[in-house]
């Protein structure tokens, strides 16, 4: 396993731990909705700003962008 996998798989560890964390947490609403975000973030941080650096290129219709396009409708 080399360095870059490790750093994935930390980082899913921490984001399923979070999110089995936020289960159990009695919030609700907005606030539940922004909780759940963090985990997000913690995953997909990357692939969002992959998808800003190309918007910011001009390169905007890239996989990157089209990923955080769908995990934002898919929460939505």
């Amino acid at each position: 396993m080399n360095k870059k996998q490790k750093k994935n798989l930390i980082r899913i560890i921490i984001a399923s731990v979070l999110m089995i964390i936020l289960t159990f947490v009695p919030a609700k609403g907005f606030l539940r909705f922004i909780l759940y975000l963090i985990p997000y973030f913690v995953v997909g941080g990357d692939v969002l700003k992959k998808a800003f650096k190309g918007i910011k290129n001009k390169q905007a219709f890239d996989e990157s962008l089209l990923m955080a396009i769908a995990t934002i409708g898919a929460m939505a």
